[in-house]
């Protein structure tokens, strides 16, 4: 009876030893689960093999040395920042730990391609910069030129301007027989851009705006203007399309006195119905229509034949200057 009391015993001391070693396999099992998922996940995320891993004393000591010295993570527990590292508090240890996950999860993701496109990138900035350097130096350039532009503008302006205003002045006494003109800029510290008031005086009048003329009165005193800019740069032709149109009969007469003045330097080539001003060409160009819906070019020389040969044999087979030098055309 005792020994069936005993073995009875060493039964259920067996059965819970088998219970407790059941427990204690499925506990390590879910602990092996746990350190694989935890290798995984350092893999993944931080690519070390806890498996391969070799603890380095040195390294460990270094960084921690590196904390204490920062200052702003955790304050040891001993308070001392030459503290022996190797004898930290595990709570010190925690909160070190702790610092230093936060650090890596303020890093962010490892981005393996970092190096790569760094290089891509300082290889776009260096051409930016290289592109932003020269469209620097070529706006640096061009203001330069343009300040250059403007002062030789400004200065022939002033001198061709001078000239001008001084022609006029003359052209436009010559033309009405007394009174005067002038010429003034709106704006004599921006010459370039600003505009420029034409004055004039005919005789019996007061002096006043060119706006405020009659029409004969505006186009004589265009063409004293015109005959001024002539003056300054005279050029080999001279086309004046209808300018006597305005014109009355003594008008016509000073118009033609002006034309006689110049037709010795340069060809007139003038387009007009005045009959005066036909009168003093010497070649007339016109349109004709003799059969109805036929238009025809016709031409005619108003010089003497007789006039015309001795001039070209005095002139040694040249026309003379007034042969050649006005020509009108009507439309």
């Amino acid at each position: 009876m005792p020994r069936k009391s005993e073995l009875r015993r060493l039964r259920d001391s067996l059965g819970e030893l088998q219970g407790r070693r059941g427990h204690q396999q499925v506990r390590e099992s879910q602990l092996q689960m746990k350190i694989d998922n935890l290798a995984e996940h350092i893999s993944r995320s931080y690519l070390v093999d806890l498996r391969a891993f070799v603890a380095d004393e040195a390294a460990f000591e270094k960084v921690l040395r590196a904390q204490l010295k920062r200052g702003a993570g955790f304050q040891p527990a001993t308070d001392r920042q030459d503290a022996d590292v190797t004898n930290l508090a595990e709570a010190d240890l925690e909160k070190l730990i702790l610092d230093l996950r936060n650090q890596l999860d303020n890093m962010g993701p490892v981005n393996l391609d970092a190096v790569q496109e760094y290089d891509e990138l300082e290889e776009r900035y260096k051409f930016l910069e290289a592109q932003n350097n020269d469209l620097t130096n070529s706006r640096r350039d061009l203001l330069d030129v343009i300040a250059q532009i403007n002062s030789t503008t400004r200065k022939l302006f002033g001198d061709t301007f001078v000239q001008v205003r001084g022609n006029f002045r003359e052209m436009f006494a010559e033309l009405f027989g007394g009174g005067r003109a002038d010429l003034s800029l709106l704006d004599e510290n921006d010459p370039l851009d600003c505009g420029i008031e034409i004055i004039a005086k005919p005789p019996g009048k007061q002096l006043q705006s060119v706006s405020l003329l009659s029409g004969g009165e505006r186009a004589m005193t265009a063409v004293a203007l015109l005959f001024a800019i002539y003056m300054v740069r005279p050029s080999p032709f001279c086309i004046l399309d209808e300018v006597d149109a305005p014109l009355d009969e003594s008008n016509i007469n000073c118009f033609i006195r002006m034309l006689d003045r110049f037709v010795c330097q340069s060809q007139f080539i003038i387009i007009t119905h005045n009959k005066r001003t036909i009168a003093k060409a010497d070649v007339l160009y016109g349109v004709t229509m003799e059969q109805r819906g036929v238009s025809k070019l016709v031409g005619m020389k108003l010089t003497a034949p007789r006039q015309a040969a001795s001039d070209v044999a005095s002139n040694g087979g040249e026309q003379s200057p007034s042969q050649r030098r006005l020509v009108l055309a009507t439309r």
